[in-house]
């Protein structure tokens, strides 16, 4: 059984309720807060022994995509979808680990630059390994095709969600 299952049923008893209630785009809507919410429990679990979070993941795997493992926070923020003020607060923690660094900025003192230490990167080579296991795990059976139509869909469907 589906762990969506319950969400289906209410769904099916609010359109009960209110037929005009759009089913449809109700359970994609639901269906992606459900798997963003499963995809990031899985990526806690994993990271956890590397004593790093999901966001935080994010975060260095953003800055580890770039040449010079170099962005300025509202990249970061841009990069991740996270919040400016929560940028600064995960940047903060990372730093204290010691795998950011914050300096002011080559072209603007005014501006932060944020880069992975060499232990940054050195953690994320340690666990890479595994995030690609989970990977391939949480797409599962998935043939190549599907997961592009899959992409093809999703990415349209942001587009739409970024055109309001």
């Amino acid at each position: 059984m589906s762990s969506f299952l319950p969400t289906e049923q209410r769904l099916a008893i609010t359109c009960q309720r209110h037929p005009a209630f759009p089913r449809d785009p109700a359970v994609l809507v639901r269906l992606v807060k459900h798997i963003h919410k499963r995809v990031n429990d899985d990526a806690n679990a994993m990271l956890r022994p590397y004593g790093i979070n999901h966001p935080e993941y994010n975060l260095l795997m953003m800055l580890y995509g770039t040449e010079g493992y170099t962005l300025h926070p509202t990249e970061l923020a841009d990069a991740t979808g996270e919040k400016s003020a929560n940028i600064t607060r995960l940047t903060n923690e990372l730093c204290d680990k010691g795998l950011i660094a914050r300096d002011a900025s080559d072209e603007d003192r005014r501006k932060v630059t944020l880069t992975l230490t060499d232990k940054g990167v050195a953690m994320i080579e340690s666990f890479l390994p595994d995030v690609c296991a989970l990977l391939e795990r949480q797409v599962g059976d998935l043939q190549p095709r599907e997961m592009a139509q899959l992409e093809r869909l999703l990415k349209k469907f942001l587009v739409q969600l970024e055109r309001e």
